[in-house]
């Protein structure tokens, strides 16, 4: 009887540490959802944006790692971390000028194609095999794409500059996940998200101050949208999928972690006032659609 009892404390024990997972996860795509509302809301450079969401999240985290007292990662760890916040900084670079170019929407639903380009580089790179649903996924989601942007843009090559901004950061984005892959295995997510945004920070402000970027001198609503980018959307969104990476299977939270563009759509009606047309609607059904089919075959293959 009491060994009875003891395992139906046990269950309900799980079951509360699975409903915390499923909040965090919600609240932490909600808080990266906001991320494009506080890029177009700050009105600075995309730039100017993705350094400060980058400086204002590694201000909290490098002191807290270092109050951990992680260790180090290993010469080959570090490498690959590193060069991932490279390609980090590239990705919010162009993410965040996109915003400033086309919807709230469109850039945040071109930006997510990433697992796309992931399964080919993995295939050119690691020589892995697609599954039918990763080529069937591919398929929708460039049809997708096409409606987002326009069948008379592809025809006339006149594209949206921030349409294709959008989609070159999710070919960075993508090789950031591709080179990092292998050091979040061997990394905690600590040492990983404090050692990848130091090196992220360096790059935006190599690239700012090649630019001529100005940093200084914001409004008040400025500096506002940029501190809910680093602390919200950054720090406090990604802290909060992690935890819940660390308590469901990564194959769910992956394909949830698609609503965030549903999220995003939806906060810009009332913040900044943009209405989804036709086009965005039906083109990113297709889009999420398709990168779900992809997400399905990584999870499959991943054995989660």
């Amino acid at each position: 009887m009491l060994y009875k009892f003891y395992l139906l404390i046990r269950e309900l024990s799980r079951t509360e540490i699975n409903i915390k997972a499923y909040i965090a996860l919600a609240v932490g795509i909600i808080f990266i959802g906001f991320s494009a509302i506080f890029v177009k809301m700050a009105g600075v450079p995309g730039m100017v944006s993705a350094f400060y969401r980058s400086l204002i999240a590694g201000v909290v985290l490098f002191p807290w790692w270092m109050l951990k007292k992680k260790t180090v990662p290993g010469k080959s760890e570090l490498k690959w971390i590193v060069t991932g916040g490279v390609f980090f900084a590239i990705d919010l670079a162009l993410w965040n000028t996109s915003l400033l170019l086309t919807t709230a929407a469109t850039a945040t639903l071109l930006a997510n194609n990433a697992p796309i380009w992931v399964g080919l580089g993995a295939m050119i790179l690691f020589k892995e095999k697609l599954t039918y649903k990763y080529w069937l996924g591919l398929i929708i989601a460039l049809f997708g794409m096409s409606v987002l942007v326009g069948f008379d843009a592809i025809r006339n090559l006149n594209f949206n500059g921030g349409d294709l901004l959008a989609l070159t950061a999710s070919l960075f984005y993508a090789v950031y996940l591709l080179t990092t892959q292998r050091a979040r295995t061997k990394t905690d997510t600590l040492t990983f998200m404090s050692v990848s945004t130091l090196s992220t920070v360096i790059v935006l402000l190599v690239i700012n101050l090649f630019a001529g970027s100005e940093l200084t001198g914001f409004t008040l609503k400025t500096w506002t949208a940029l501190l809910g980018l680093g602390l919200i959307s950054h720090l406090g969104g990604w802290l909060l999928i992690n935890y819940a990476l660390g308590h469901m299977k990564a194959s769910g939270v992956s394909v949830t972690l698609l609503s965030q563009a549903v999220v995003t759509a939806l906060l810009a009606i009332p913040f900044l006032g943009e209405m989804p047309d036709i086009n965005q609607i039906i083109g990113g059904v297709f889009v999420l659609t398709g990168i779900y089919l992809v997400n399905v075959r990584s999870s499959i293959e991943e054995g989660n």
